[in-house]
């Protein structure tokens, strides 16, 4: 039977996806270039012609990054003509989602070499992009949609005031889950463990994520002021106690990763020792309202065909795209917070949309290793209510 095995994975650093961030000289296609070169280079005795196909994870889909930027990516990366490339379009699951697509054919026998991989740089093609025309926000939705939820779809930050509502969580819930990841993230790379997975941009002088603030506390973050408050949303959803702030949320980012999988046998013939394997992947749909509660079902589910439980998984990496997010995510799993996002998560290191996915599964990989770790899972919550879930199991070298 065949499987789908993970032989290396790499990641940038990660830049503030703005003017005068580490990467906002940089074109898309050539930051996505840096990390599958800099992947191609971790495999021994892999010749770049083998990949069969390169996955790779974009959400602005326009200017700089449009037009199948994952083919010309592998082009600038100096892959020949012959392998070719495909873009995916899961919102913030996209590379997360490159992922499963690549294990699906390697398991269904379509590939025997297979990259997964995800770009996004916000600091050249602003979040939001894709929906606008002439400058002009567009309808994406259309008539249907907005007759099937009077009122129409909501921006993901007043999806996380109603997750926090819900689930009764307090400001200085989140400011303290927000200081912990900077926390977190400030000590990994302070004790190496980032330095395995990192390739440094050429050009570019970021050593280390951009956004992570060392001196962080819950007391700095409880003096910034909200940032989706809105009388409208109020008068629609009724009160809120508005508490999420640009503090306790992700930040805007630019960053891309790659990831090279394979099957086992194929790894056996090569003499390459693979890392990992994909057990288990899913994807679900949910609220689009609530949009970002999503992660909770997609746990479940891929839990239960796993044949897993929660206590099962030793380390989890779930996309801080809201600390209100995780922490909903917490209290419905009964995960142990301590085995959540142990380096840190988007909210200090950063979310950099189509590359969250693969940088999450390359830090899974390392966490995994350096704990001895058998299983790990990784979620993401995305744009109109859906999420991925992914487990990945350890294999000893």
């Amino acid at each position: 039977m065949r499987d789908a095995v993970i032989v290396d994975a790499v990641r940038t650093p990660v830049a503030k996806g703005k003017a005068g961030g580490g990467y906002a000289h940089i074109h898309p296609v050539d930051l996505h270039a840096h990390a599958l070169r800099s992947l191609l280079a971790r495999v021994p005795g892999l010749d770049p012609a083998e990949v069969d196909d390169v996955i790779g994870g974009a959400v602005a889909q326009v200017g700089e990054q449009s037009t199948n930027t994952t083919r010309l990516a592998a082009l600038a990366a100096g892959l020949p003509e012959s392998v070719p490339g495909v873009t995916v379009d899961r919102q913030c699951g996209s590379s997360q989602q490159a992922l499963s697509f690549a294990a699906q054919g390697l398991i269904a026998g379509a590939y025997d070499i297979v990259i997964a991989s995800g770009i996004e740089s916000m600091s050249r093609v602003p979040i939001g992009s894709s929906a606008l025309v002439g400058g002009v926000r567009a309808d994406v939705a259309g008539a249907s949609v907005a007759a099937r939820y009077p009122g129409g779809l909501v921006p993901q930050g007043v999806s996380a005031e109603l997750i926090a509502r819900k689930w009764a969580l307090s400001r200085t819930q989140l400011d303290e889950f927000a200081a912990t990841s900077h926390r977190r993230a400030a000590e990994a790379w302070r004790t190496g463990r980032f330095a395995a997975e990192v390739a440094p941009v050429p050009g570019a002088e970021l050593a280390r994520d951009e956004t992570i603030r060392p001196d962080t506390s819950t007391e700095r973050l409880t003096g910034l002021p909200a940032a989706f408050a809105d009388e409208h949303w109020t008068h629609r959803f009724g009160e809120i106690d508005w508490k999420v702030t640009a503090g306790n949320s992700s930040p805007l980012n630019d960053g891309s990763a790659a990831l090279l999988l394979t099957t086992s046998e194929t790894a056996r013939r090569r003499g390459w020792r693979p890392r990992a394997r994909v057990h288990t992947a899913t994807v679900v749909g949910d609220d689009p309202i609530f949009m970002l509660t999503g992660i909770i079902p997609a746990t479940a589910k891929v839990l239960a065909r796993a044949g897993l439980s929660i206590s099962d998984i030793d380390v989890f990496e779930v996309n801080e795209a809201f600390a209100s997010v995780v922490l909903a995510w917490q209290a419905e799993t009964g995960a142990d917070p301590a085995k959540v996002n142990v380096n840190g998560g988007a909210i200090a290191i950063g979310h950099p949309l189509g590359a969250s996915g693969a940088r999450l599964a390359t830090t899974l990989l390392g966490v995994l290793e350096r704990t001895g770790g058998r299983y790990g899972l990784q979620t993401m919550c995305e744009a109109g209510g859906t999420a991925n879930a992914t487990i990945i199991e350890r294999l000893d070298t």
